[in-house]
């Protein structure tokens, strides 16, 4: 029998394009924008239903705090890496880091002036098949692949899936180098910066997919303290010919950012599908 990596809410959360109604995968700052000559942010990670609230799984990042705290499931499967860049470019590493059951937490200390961003990135392959009645799925490496997944495996579907996950935080001015990106996947390009946003008023942005303009990407945003209210608050846009989206924000508070697009172009063997999310936590402060 082919070892199969187990599945659970967390990791597709994690590496799947999101639905309203599915687990949302965050990252949620103390604060984004500092003043001060010692400041210290702290970031919770979590899964949940409810956006920043603690209610389903505690988020894995590879060297933050003791798995042994959470269930036998969780502690089977591969932890992303969180990656923090200061605003020289250097990558800087967080503190005080733990796992408990509900969220994880680290601690940065922002030694540097400027904007730094925190960013979890993944990518692989997703592979759904049947064997007699039972439903089989995979996900890993495309060297993995035909280790890992039967050559005549029945009702074969294999997605090609990239995801991102990024905060933005600022002690003092905001500054531009850490906006830059990668030119890999789904990324947001901002043209308003993401520790400048305010109540009542608009922002702008680009997607790009692999450091091009993408285009007809549905974007949803969503703010927080949605387990309070009766209705969501989604506010739903799609990128322009340019990549671009503009959002008014409704008010002051944090704000859940999404963007997923599915597509058969750009495809490589062995997946006849390509899925890539985007994912980010903004704070809008009050006029």
């Amino acid at each position: 029998m082919h070892p199969l990596v187990k599945w659970t809410a967390l990791t597709l959360a994690i590496c799947l394009p999101l639905s309203a109604q599915a687990h949302r995968a965050w990252m949620l700052p103390s604060a984004t924008v500092l003043s001060g000559e010692d400041p210290w942010v702290t970031v919770d990670a979590a899964v949940s239903n409810d956006l920043f609230y603690f209610e389903h799984f505690s988020m894995r990042i590879e060297g933050i705090g003791d798995i042994s705290t959470q269930p036998a499931g969780q502690r089977a499967r591969p932890a992303p890496k969180l990656h923090v860049f200061a605003p020289d470019g250097s990558e800087v590493k967080p503190q005080n880091g733990a796992i408990g059951r509900y969220r994880s937490t680290f601690d940065l200390h922002l030694t540097q002036k400027g904007t730094y961003k925190l960013a979890i990135a993944n990518s692989g392959l997703f592979a759904s098949w049947k064997e007699g009645q039972e439903n089989k799925r995979w996900m890993g490496k495309a060297e993995d692949f035909a280790k890992q997944v039967p050559a005549n495996a029945a009702e074969l579907k294999v997605a090609q899936n990239s995801s991102r996950m990024e905060v933005f935080v600022t002690s003092g001015n905001p500054t531009t180098s850490v906006l830059k990106t990668t030119g890999v996947g789904l990324e947001l390009a901002p043209i308003t910066h993401p520790n400048d946003l305010f109540g009542g008023e608009a922002a702008e942005f680009s997607l790009l997919l692999d450091g091009k303009p993408a285009t007809g990407v549905e974007v949803s945003v969503i703010p927080g303290g949605n387990r309070y209210r009766d209705e969501l608050g989604e506010i739903k846009t799609t990128s322009d010919a340019n990549g671009k989206i503009s959002i008014t924000w409704p008010n002051a508070g944090m704000y859940w950012l999404e963007a997923k697009l599915s597509s058969k172009e750009g495809v490589s063997a062995p997946a006849t599908e390509r899925r890539a999310s985007y994912s980010a936590t903004l704070e809008v402060l009050a006029p």
